[in-house]
């Protein structure tokens, strides 16, 4: 039966594409499970115990981390570090393993730090789901933006993606790249050049600073929010001038030579990268990214306890 090649997610680049199409397919079949209200749950993980530990504020990821844990029949335990020991000068470390000796299998970890999730890997015995370190990876954010893709066209290969706005202080951003990548799309990144790592072009991606030829050459657009927590400098004058040259409107949209789709990871600033009505209109799968979020991350947890379909 086929198997993950990790123990492990700890980013898009410890996965193959064998990994992440055996992910969809897997989600397939917990999507059809999500979309019957009569069962909606499965015993599948009814055994283990998962720890969500999140250093960073979330909503979305968590609440749809807890929701596949709960529809997969798991115990789950959520720990928040604003109110906790770490907030005493606990060590990461410490903390993990105070979890794990109350028999935790599995740990869900966001933290602020690049290469967290890695380093707590090798430290202790849990498997570790890497939910965003720092500006480095989301690698569940990346595999669900690609399922999404896959479901609104029937494939990802060959389609011409751009990603738009605060590409240098973005873990989407980064873990998008790798995982379009790895299954076959162009990909191109948009935004003011202080805002575009130096090191991109090593990723195989295309730039481009003017919004409209981006649009103009994409099927998908990925909107991202500036992350205007991780920016210790001003990299651009103001987010009205920002808006106005990346913003995406609906008279752009509708300008364009053809229909594209749109999406966005959340949370919308709604009016900075993306006016109401393009994240409410039928060219937008906004809402789908993350209906499809929960049978993804259903999918990944599955598949990492070591169940095969």
């Amino acid at each position: 039966m086929a198997e993950l090649s990790t123990r492990h997610l700890l980013g898009i680049k410890g996965l193959t594409a064998q990994d992440i199409e055996l992910i969809f397919e897997t989600a397939d079949r917990f999507k059809d499970v999500l979309n019957q209200p009569q069962i909606r749950k499965v015993p599948s993980l009814r055994d283990l115990t998962i720890a969500n530990i999140f250093f960073e504020n979330s909503t979305r990821t968590r609440l749809s981390f807890e929701l596949a844990e709960k529809r997969l029949s798991a115990d789950v335990v959520n720990f928040a570090a604003s109110s906790s020991s770490v907030s005493k000068g606990e060590t990461l470390i410490d903390t993990v393993n105070n979890i794990l000796a109350m028999k935790v299998d599995m740990v869900v970890m966001r933290h602020p730090y690049a290469g967290a999730a890695t380093f707590l890997s090798k430290h202790v015995k849990a498997q570790i789901v890497n939910a965003g370190d720092g500006a480095h990876e989301h690698p569940t954010q990346a595999l669900l933006d690609a399922f999404s893709i896959r479901e609104k066209y029937g494939d990802v290969a060959g389609k011409k993606v751009v990603i738009v706005g605060d590409i240098l202080h973005s873990r989407v951003a980064l873990s998008n790249i790798l995982c379009l990548k790895q299954l076959g799309a162009e990909v191109m990144v948009c935004g003011p050049t202080t805002l575009i790592p130096k090191y991109i072009g090593a990723l195989g991606v295309q730039v481009e600073h003017n919004l409209i030829k981006a649009l103009n050459w994409c099927d998908v657009a990925n909107m991202l929010r500036i992350q205007l927590e991780r920016q210790d400098i001003k990299y651009f004058p103001s987010l009205r001038e920002y808006t106005m040259l990346y913003g995406l409107n609906k008279d752009i949209l509708d300008s364009l030579d053809k229909e594209i789709t749109v999406m966005h990871p959340g949370p919308i600033n709604r009016g900075v990268e993306i006016t109401s009505d393009v994240a409410d209109s039928k060219q937008s799968i906004i809402l789908d990214q993350v209906e499809n979020g929960v049978a993804i991350r259903m999918a990944v947890l599955y598949l990492l306890a070591g169940q095969t379909p």
